[in-house]
């Protein structure tokens, strides 16, 4: 609990179990109420091992959702246990859960109601291991991004993030993508929803066990950033109704 709020860590998985004790173990547990893990399919014995090192729930995906099909299993799961702040780590230790404190207390004490783990701020990224495609690409998409949207991030792309729970009942993210999109698609549901998004900075590490896209498959998150952009733009001068931007059972 942190100032009466609850306090859950969720854990979208795909093949994990390498990374997966190391991850865990540094998470404050102290400061944290729940952990959820969501195993999306695994070929490796994630959800056996999450079971063994003391994960509270575990889900088990039979056949492969996605990541953000991953990641609609936990936030829904999140929810109905009453989390208050829910912060996704990815148990591939890419992300450290040492910031979770931070971005904990930022929520908590009512700065900000979601909080992103920036690998840009600061000078980090490409030194941390970053590829360099990833980078310039990065760079440019939340250019982009920032203009269409009418919004100043550092970037939209991180994978390390903490929202309030009211947030997370605010926004229609059930009807997002279950691909990689899915993170720029909450993103720009939120800012739609005139929630504030507060910033932390997070090392960058880069390693042969941390989840990472290939090219192509980041090339089809690339066009998908620009299509949600435009969407967010269109949306906004009435042009376009898409679903994404309806309040959750409208």
């Amino acid at each position: 609990m942190y100032n009466n709020k609850k306090v859950i860590v969720v854990l979208p998985a795909y093949n994990a179990a390498q990374t997966l004790e190391q991850t865990y173990n540094e998470i404050p547990l102290d400061l944290v109420d729940e952990v959820i893990l969501c195993d999306d399919a695994s070929k490796d014995h994630t959800a056996k091992l999450a079971k063994e090192i003391g994960v509270e729930h575990v889900i088990v995906h039979e056949t492969n959702k996605g990541y953000g099909g991953n990641q609609k299993s936990l936030y829904n799961k999140a929810l109905e246990l009453g989390g208050d702040i829910v912060i996704m780590l990815h148990p591939d230790y890419q992300y450290t859960p040492k910031l979770i404190p931070a971005m904990v207390n930022i929520i908590g004490d009512e700065l900000y109601p979601v909080v992103l783990g920036s690998r840009i701020l600061g000078k980090g990224a490409l030194a941390g291991g970053m590829p360099f495609y990833k980078y310039v690409a990065n760079r440019f998409l939340t250019l982009f991004q920032n203009w269409m949207v009418n919004y100043k991030l550092s970037e939209y792309h991180t994978g390390y993030r903490a929202f309030s729970g009211e947030v997370l009942r605010s926004i229609n993210y059930n009807e997002n993508s279950d691909d990689f999109v899915f993170d720029n698609e909450m993103l720009s549901q939120i800012i739609f929803a005139g929630f504030h998004i507060g910033e932390v900075t997070c090392p960058t590490k880069y390693f042969e066990e941390a989840s990472s896209i290939n090219l192509p498959r980041s090339a089809k998150y690339g066009l998908g950033v620009i299509r949600v952009s435009f969407t967010h733009f269109f949306q906004k001068l009435g042009l376009v109704k898409s679903k994404l931007y309806k309040k959750p059972g409208e």
